[in-house]
């Protein structure tokens, strides 16, 4: 098991601030499963305007940080992966249980349904304090950089 701190994980993915959305790999078992942490503090710069006085994360941002982890996982024991890119592809099945808001840890689950050389599908769920918040079928594609 395979655990990796923000300097690693962007090492790994070329997202930057603001769009880095995951801040910690607690588990990874290349090429089947990984969880990673999203904190999500009141100083996330979408909160300005989703939604004033009543802030929550959207729910497209939720998917976002779960294709990230699932990129972390797919280039995880690539070894020229500064030279390649994970597309998100599709998405499948997404739901939204409840509001994620500023204090909130996103635990997010995914894990690899169907690998190909060049294409994955991948199970997602996002978690708060062990309650299901998001969940979806994931989509990805491997190109050259």
């Amino acid at each position: 098991m395979t655990v990796l701190q923000i300097r690693e994980i962007m090492d790994r993915i070329p997202h930057r601030y603001p769009f880095l959305l995951v801040d910690r790999v607690v588990e990874l078992v290349p090429q089947q499963r990984v969880v990673a942490i999203k904190n999500v503090t009141m100083n996330e710069p979408f909160f300005q305007g989703h939604f004033p006085g009543a802030p929550v994360m959207p729910g497209v941002l939720i998917v976002e940080a779960l294709a990230q982890a699932g990129a972390v996982l797919l280039l995880c024991d690539i070894p020229d992966r500064a030279s390649k890119l994970v597309y998100f592809t599709g998405i499948d099945q997404a739901r939204f249980r409840r509001p994620v808001v500023p204090g909130d840890q996103i635990r997010m689950t995914v894990e690899v349904m169907k690998l190909r050389a060049r294409s994955c599908k991948m199970r997602a769920t996002a978690e708060v304090d062990g309650e299901l918040v998001a969940e979806a079928e994931i989509m990805s594609a491997l190109v050259e950089r």
